[in-house]
């Protein structure tokens, strides 16, 4: 009711601990060190809670999943305590973080990271075809009221199957989601009766699309687009905005509330990075833009964002750089080679079981989905779901070229390992 939802907001890697750490760095994951789950960022990256604290004295906490490595570089002030259970409840760990709101700690910066509606806690066990819980407990949890959904009702997205398998598993999903919801209310209420509502601000986004083949750990739109909502300091009128944003731009657009953008920005360029970054990049500040004027105007973002995929966990492989502009995307599979590698609980999910006893997903063969070509060129006005490929299509050679060596550009300026890609080109 207060705040502006982005409706083209995407982050930069459907893997949670590189999504992350690009959203804690303002540096994209093949900048920071975070190719993967079990990678590290590197020792010398100054992180966000680090900066707003040198720059504009705020103290930071954080409470819930974290899940990226080298925690070392986060020096957050306060470490809420919480556990696998506590992080699948909002509600309760509302409840941990409230005192943080009345201690004249003034400013603040909070990281609130619930595990919901991440996949995990098993499956249905008495249902016939094993959906994954997503977190959900026949007993329910402290303080939330369960909502339930029926599988033959929930609504089934375009992008996925619908089938009982799917709807089995959507059904927990969006069980998962609901109780998140309930969460967020509670901790809102905690800011209001604290008397800063007025004067927090608040953004709301996911780290990966949902937890389905075609979505996490891909580059498609379920995949990358995902919500945001922005709550500034000051209320204003509900309203939307189609400006391109990506989380790369979370940083700078929370410095940039912060009143320090530029400074934190100059010190990194002239100084820190000058000194640590084993790269030596040609560009040495963040690799982000402040998003902040476009909850006033109607458009001042970029008209074009990137994405930066290298691997989920370390067996599954597969780096995917992505732009995305107002009406096209390019994928480029940079080990087209090999096929698509599923994350684990995406491979064991009864939507993938299912669709491997049919021999099919989405009415294409499997091998259509796995093995995958170099690029991929997709209209997103015309073609928002990305079924027709015009990377080879007479006609397109021209604008998947450009693209393409766009994609380069973008990799030559954020430290791309995978630049020497390009060495035969």
């Amino acid at each position: 009711e207060e705040g502006t939802l982005f409706t083209r907001a995407y982050c930069t890697s459907a893997s949670c601990s590189p999504s992350r750490s690009v959203i804690l760095t303002g540096l994209y994951s093949h900048a920071n060190g975070q190719y993967g789950l079990r990678s590290d960022v590197h020792g010398h990256i100054y992180t966000l809670p680090n900066m707003l604290r040198d720059a504009a004295g705020y103290y930071s906490a954080r409470i819930g999943k974290f899940h990226i490595g080298g925690k070392e570089a986060f020096d957050f002030d306060k470490v809420y305590k919480s556990s696998a259970v506590i992080n699948r409840n909002a509600a309760v760990m509302a409840d941990s973080v409230k005192e943080l709101f009345y201690s004249k700690k003034d400013p603040f910066f909070l990281y609130f990271c619930t595990s919901d509606p991440h996949r995990g806690m098993g499956v249905v066990e008495d249902h016939p075809l094993e959906p994954d819980k997503f977190g959900n407990k026949p007993d329910g949890y402290d303080q939330i009221t369960p909502v339930h959904f029926d599988e033959d009702d929930v609504i089934v997205p375009d992008y996925l199957p619908d089938n009982k398998a799917v709807r089995a598993e959507l059904a927990q999903y969006y069980e998962s989601v609901a109780r998140m919801d309930q969460g967020f209310g509670k901790l809102f209420q905690y800011v209001k009766d604290a008397g800063i509502w007025d004067n927090t601000v608040i953004i709301y986004i996911s780290d990966n699309g949902i937890a389905f083949p075609g979505a996490k750990t891909n580059t498609y739109e379920p995949a990358l687009q995902l919500p945001c909502i922005v709550k500034p300091a000051k209320g204003m009128p509900a309203h939307s905005s189609d400006a391109l944003i990506s989380w790369v731009d979370i940083t700078p657009t929370i410095l940039d509330f912060a009143g320090v953008l530029d400074d934190v920005n100059n010190e990194i360029m002239n100084s820190w990075r000058i000194n640590h970054d084993p790269y030596k990049s040609t560009n040495k500040g963040l690799q982000g833009k402040s998003f902040k004027d476009a909850l006033y105007t109607e458009r001042t973002s970029p008209d074009t964002v990137f994405a930066s995929h290298s691997m989920h966990e370390e067996t599954m492989y597969y780096p995917m750089r992505v732009i995305i502009t107002e009406e096209y995307k390019l994928i480029w599979n940079l080990a087209h080679q090999i096929p698509y590698p599923h994350a684990s609980d995406l491979w064991s999910s009864a939507t993938w079981q299912w669709a491997i006893n049919q021999e099919e997903y989405r009415g294409n063969p499997i091998k259509d989905y796995t093995d995958r070509p170099e690029f991929e060129l997709y209209n997103l006005k015309q073609d928002p779901w990305e079924r027709n490929n015009l990377a080879y299509l007479p006609g397109y050679e021209e604008m998947r070229k450009k693209l393409h060596l766009r994609i380069k550009e973008f990799q030559e300026n954020t430290n791309d390992p995978w630049l020497v890609k390009w060495v035969h080109e």
